[in-house]
């Protein structure tokens, strides 16, 4: 007779608190990311898994999706984190390998989970947005403050717009291909659109 397989009691071991219990919440809410997938993911599982209780995660995010984005973002390295490759090319390659590196986990995930879950919801949709963008636009925005700091680019390129356009065309791959983000594609993206862009000056590329 085969042996039943053995689970996790996560309520067994000591419960934590203050920002230990919220980290070990987020952790837990990405370990439930991966092994069950966004529509599988319940409150109740992250509380068992993080040793909390229900009410703990519920003062804090009052919904999954609350709970979930923050649980993404923080998985997402911080900008300063970001190696510097000597050029504002390679720059942007790390960049966007990291942000696919990203999509093809968790987040990416939560993020398609999110997307139908908050449509409704203009006030939930705008906070996916903000996280969606904010650490990748933080991204961008240090690397190309090394290249102007190199004199690669001029200041006068780096517009809120122009920042936003490498992260969105990943975004949009992801979220309507069901196929991963080649490294071939990353950098069709770096070449084809954000160092010809970067180094046009908003002036020039009016004209």
């Amino acid at each position: 007779m085969a042996a039943e397989p053995q689970t996790t009691d996560h309520r067994k071991r000591p419960r934590r608190r203050g920002d230990a219990l919220i980290a070990a919440i987020l952790h837990a809410t990405v370990q439930e990311l991966e092994e069950r997938g966004y529509a599988a993911l319940t409150m109740e599982g992250v509380a068992e898994r993080a040793r909390a209780s229900k009410a703990s995660l519920y003062r804090r995010w009052p919904t999954r999706a609350e709970l979930v984005m923050d649980a993404v973002y923080s998985v997402i390295p911080d900008p300063g984190e970001l190696p510097d490759t000597g050029e504002l090319r390679g720059d942007l390659v790390a960049v966007l390998r990291q942000t696919a590196r990203l999509l093809g986990g968790p987040a990416g995930q939560a993020l398609r989970g999110l997307m139908a879950e908050v449509l409704l919801s203009q006030e939930r949709m705008d906070r996916v947005r903000a996280h969606a963008q904010g650490r990748g636009r933080q991204m961008m925005e240090e690397v190309t403050r090394r290249a102007v700091a190199r004199g690669e680019i001029s200041p006068d390129a780096l517009t809120p717009r122009r920042m936003e356009v490498g992260q969105a065309l990943l975004r949009n791959h992801f979220l309507f291909h069901h196929e991963p983000i080649s490294d071939e594609m990353v950098e069709e993206i770096v070449d084809e659109v954000l160092v010809p862009l970067f180094h046009t000056s908003p002036a020039n590329s009016s004209k």
